[in-house]
């Protein structure tokens, strides 16, 4: 018996009560409806989110900002050089070259560094460290990464290096629940304990950001000798990298991806406008999703198959010609890393249909895995089994890897359980990455699959689709589209919102894309034909004939084709009717 994949659960969120939506007769009831079920009930919490008006907090209410701006001040004084140290994705490159940026722009001596994902792995590592203190270095910046880097802050220190230490993910702490962070200078993360900083969800280019708002404010003009900091210039490399690392969408990360859209769609950055126009994008429609589906993952592809140092000198280059070569070589990397997401995940899915039924947690390793699309492949299987999924390539004696997890299962706790296993390991709740010896492995697969079995029921375990109203298309007009776009940029957090309508009537049907795995629907709901597109839902061709009536979850978009554009209703899942 080959192992079933669960359905989805509809899940449609309660209606909010009549004299609740009369009291915004200035806003549209879906759309009063759709903030309601997000928890936004005030009148000025209702217009300040229409408007993305969330004031941008004071970065020295930041735990360890103060610290951070008077040991950099210290070191620019002393005519240091002053080493900025990122990450391989694609936050961790924004975040590098935001910090590099930020630190020239007002006179400071700045060596970038990001590691080589193959060789060094994600973090501080000594050997680079070394490296950096034989080139003269006085002071190493972190940026999106160095929480967890306890062991090498102290060999810097050793080496008479300082270390400012800007991250996000979640802060390591002892068996008493206090925070253990590295012996650096100073640590700014929204995370530690005893922060003030309201907004605890920034991305790693969030906390430079703040850092870097710090800097200003510290460091006008007439103090350097310069011309001024402008956080506009920084605004675009915030957004992509909050974005591309799915921190949630709500709050100050909302205001500052929108600010960061509107200087993307009026791209000043010569790397970043060489990107869109090898991406065939038009500026002024480039969305939060745009960034997510085809910005991001280009500037992630350097780092996962080559070096991420590729997408920096591209977002850093001022030079038109050189970023053109540069773009076009991402995005040559990028076609190379689909192809190979590809074939890991259908090996990978071969492997978990050969079960019986689905286990708790899957930890799927082989030789030939490319660390730098395991944490992709993982991702594609939790999205498709509804399940925890660690991926790993298996070297000759580690294996190294990527966990991505469900709302059910907080994947790096869990890891934290197992870390009498691991070499190294950290992340955040939906995601992780881990080294082990393999001689670990089994130990490792054995307690994280019983850790799952005891958090939730995997039996009746099942994907919720959240739908934010039933809705009848006959009242879904352009203008209802637009006001509903308000509500943007959608993504991790603040989700574009779902509607489900029942007894739609199949008119037309076929399989579309280079693989035929789209479907694409006409749908008749009694009075007018809606377009209709499923990515993904392919497989479900041959259960819907023309004249099956079916119940659909989708989203509402506008689809432009050879100047014409339509409504859409993009499919997220179907069901027949009754």
């Amino acid at each position: 018996m080959a192992v079933q994949i669960p359905a989805k659960r509809w899940e449609i969120y309660p209606r909010a009560p009549e004299a609740h939506l009369a009291q915004f007769s200035d806003v549209p009831r879906l759309v009063t409806q759709i903030l309601y079920n997000r928890g936004i009930f005030r009148q000025n919490e209702v217009h300040q989110f229409i408007d993305a008006l969330s004031d941008s907090d004071d970065p020295f209410l930041m735990k360890g900002i103060t610290e951070a701006v008077d040991e950099i001040f210290c070191v620019m004084e002393a005519g240091g050089l002053i080493a900025v140290y990122g990450d391989y994705d694609a936050d961790g490159v924004t975040s590098t070259t935001l910090m590099t940026q930020a630190l020239q722009t007002l006179g400071a001596k700045v060596e970038p560094y990001i590691p080589d994902r193959f060789d060094e792995g994600y973090g501080l590592n000594k050997q680079a460290i070394a490296e950096l203190a034989k080139k003269g270095v006085a002071l190493i910046v972190t940026v999106d990464c160095g929480i967890r880097s306890a062991d090498e802050t102290a060999y810097g220190n050793s080496l008479g290096l300082k270390f400012v230490i800007t991250d996000h993910h979640q802060v390591p702490r002892d068996d008493n629940g206090y925070d253990v962070t590295p012996p650096a200078a100073a640590v700014i993360n929204p995370k530690q304990q005893a922060c003030a900083y309201p907004f605890k969800d920034l991305a790693g280019g969030g906390g430079a950001y703040k850092l870097a708002q710090a800097l200003k404010i510290a460091a006008p003009s007439q103090k350097t000798g310069r011309p001024g900091l402008q956080e506009e210039d920084l605004l675009d490399l915030v957004a992509i990298g909050t974005v591309a690392d799915m921190v949630p969408l709500v709050g100050e990360n909302r205001a500052l991806v929108k600010r960061g859209l509107h200087y993307i769609n009026q791209p000043q950055r010569v790397g970043l406008k060489a990107l869109i126009e090898q991406t065939q994008l038009k500026a002024g429609r480039i969305t939060a999703g745009t960034i997510g589906f085809t910005l991001g993952p280009r500037l992630n592809a350097a780092g996962r198959l080559t070096h991420a140092l590729g997408a920096y000198r591209l977002l850093s280059t001022t030079d038109p010609a050189e970023a053109q070569k540069l773009a076009a070589e991402l995005h040559r990397i990028n076609v190379e890393r689909q192809q190979m997401t590809r074939q890991f995940v259908n090996s990978a899915r071969a492997q978990i249909m050969q079960g019986d039924s689905l286990e708790p947690l899957y930890l799927i390793t082989a030789p030939e895995f490319n660390e730098g699309v395991v944490g992709l492949v993982a991702s594609r299987l939790t999205e498709q089994f509804y399940r925890p999924t660690l991926v790993a390539r298996r070297g000759e004696t580690r294996t190294k890897g990527s966990g991505r997890s469900i709302p059910e299962f907080d994947i790096t706790r869990a890891l934290d359980q197992c870390a009498d296993l691991l070499v190294k390991y950290g992340g955040h709740a939906a995601a992780a990455g881990f080294t082990i010896l393999n001689e670990n492995l089994d130990a490792f697969r054995e307690r994280l699959t019983a850790i799952a079995g005891e958090t939730f029921d995997s039996a009746s375990l099942k994907k919720t689709l959240s739908v934010d109203a039933e809705i009848n298309l006959r009242g879904v007009t352009h203008q209802l589209v637009d006001d509903i776009q308000n509500l943007r940029p959608f993504g991790y957090g603040n989700p574009t919102p779902r509607f489900v309508t029942k007894n739609l009537e199949v008119k037309f049907h076929k399989l579309v894309g280079k693989e035929k795995n789209h479907l694409k629907l006409n749908l008749f709901d009694g009075k007018q034909m809606w377009d209709a597109i499923g990515f993904g839902l392919g497989e479900l061709w041959p259960s819907i004939p023309r004249g099956t009536r079916l119940d659909a979850v989708y989203t509402l978009e506008f689809n432009t084709w050879n100047g014409t554009t339509r409504l859409q209703l993009n499919l997220k899942d179907i069901r027949g009717s009754g």
